[in-house]
């Protein structure tokens, strides 16, 4: 399913990644919404949760776009140890995927611009 290709819910996408960090505070560093998932770099601090973090942002998504079964039971999460490479692989799937010939074209994702991301020193 490629929800997010429409731009209504990739906006949404972004703007329930930011209400969910209001309320459960994390350090987001960068973030991808592709037309059919999203990638988000972020660091957790106790005693935030990243499971009550992802269980908010989906529930959240669900209920404000009205699309029963929008997401799959899982999500996939790794730990980095280099923070700049991967978020160099997060900003260059639009490109991989031929969405965008540059990382900051492409609307839904940090390296836009547009969008307010946590510093590397937070």
């Amino acid at each position: 399913m490629t929800i997010f290709a429409d731009p209504v819910h990739a906006r949404e996408a972004v703007e329930c990644l930011y209400r969910v960090q209001a309320r459960h505070p994390f350090f987001l560093y960068g973030f991808v919404i592709m037309p059919d998932h999203c990638h988000f770099l972020v660091r957790v601090p106790a005693p935030q949760k990243i499971s009550t973090i992802m269980n908010v942002f989906k529930s959240g998504m669900t209920f404000n776009l009205g699309i029963p079964k929008l997401w799959q039971s899982r999500y996939h999460i790794r730990s980095v140890k280099n923070m700049p490479e991967a978020l160099r692989y997060v900003h260059l799937n639009p490109i991989k995927a031929g969405l965008s010939d540059s990382v900051t074209e492409y609307l839904w994702s940090s390296a836009s611009g547009k969008w307010d991301i946590t510093e590397w020193g937070d």
